[in-house]
């Protein structure tokens, strides 16, 4: 069994590259182990406004269109666009519609015009973004007055079964320290932008068998990229220990895995 666990720099993220070349490897495989980013998107989704229909919205970290698609469809007079570091990602969604048009690009620079959107949706995508000021500033850059962002990460306590259970194994770091909440309001306050409303909602699965687990994470494209990760297969006898540390905590259900899903929706004044 190789290391599979969620990325984890020294600094707080992978480098983008590797980001973008693991998601553009697993874009095949994605969405048929994607039930938490198909949950969790919608849950955002729930979240925007009513009644009102953006002329032109953006899908940022669009993946494989998921929800490009379902955007295309809530707004179907609105023009879409969607967004990804992953060109294979990008190459997955592009023939499935959804968007009038599939752009490369990174959340900390978009290559969009001032006052040029009235949605930004990006759910599960912004915790890769080390500089999350950068997401913000470009975000109010981006949107018209009045306009929408609506996104949705992962904070501090996110698969802290799988961290503990490593942290009996090895010393090593396997598994990705999230923001902590609390920074997601320090930035979103200093923003500019209005927070109309920003929580912290656990989500857990359940899995049979650690196995199932990393083997999801593969499929997602998050697995380990650390810089200074361990090299090459882990060994019989530390999978044996993760396996054995992550039983103590199973339940009726089976092994859970809690995700704490930020879920924020801002507004650029008027």
């Amino acid at each position: 069994m190789t290391d599979l666990s969620v990325p984890v720099p020294p600094t707080g993220l992978p480098d983008k590259r590797r980001v973008a070349a693991s998601f553009s490897r697993a874009a095949a495989s994605y969405d048929s182990v994607a039930e938490l980013q198909r949950a969790v998107g919608q849950q955002l989704l729930e979240r925007l406004p009513t009644g009102w229909a953006p002329a032109r919205w953006l899908d940022m970290g669009c993946g494989t269109g998921h929800f490009s698609r379902a955007l295309g469809a809530r707004f179907p007079d609105g023009q879409g666009l969607a967004l990804d570091i992953a060109e294979g990602m990008l190459e997955h969604a592009r023939p499935l519609g959804g968007a009038e048009h599939f752009i490369a690009g990174d959340a900390e620079r978009l290559p969009l015009r001032v006052d040029s959107c009235e949605l930004i949706f990006s759910s599960l995508a912004v915790q890769w973004c080390a500089d999350f000021a950068a997401v913000l500033r470009e975000a109010r850059r981006v949107l018209k007055p009045g306009g929408v962002l609506a996104f949705a990460s992962l904070c501090v306590g996110t698969l802290h079964e799988l961290r503990e259970s490593w942290a009996q194994v090895d010393g090593q770091v396997h598994v990705n320290r999230f923001r902590e909440f609390e920074r997601y309001r320090q930035l979103c306050d200093a923003s500019g932008l209005r927070v109309r409303s920003l929580e912290r909602v656990p989500h857990v699965l359940h899995y049979p068998d650690v196995r199932s687990l990393t083997h999801e994470l593969k499929a997602l494209g998050a697995h380990n990229l650390n810089p200074g990760r361990p090299g090459g297969l882990t060994g019989r006898a530390r999978i044996a220990g993760l396996i054995a540390a992550y039983e103590g905590f199973r339940q009726a259900k089976g092994l859970p895995a809690t995700y704490q899903v930020v879920h924020a929706v801002l507004e650029k004044p008027l």
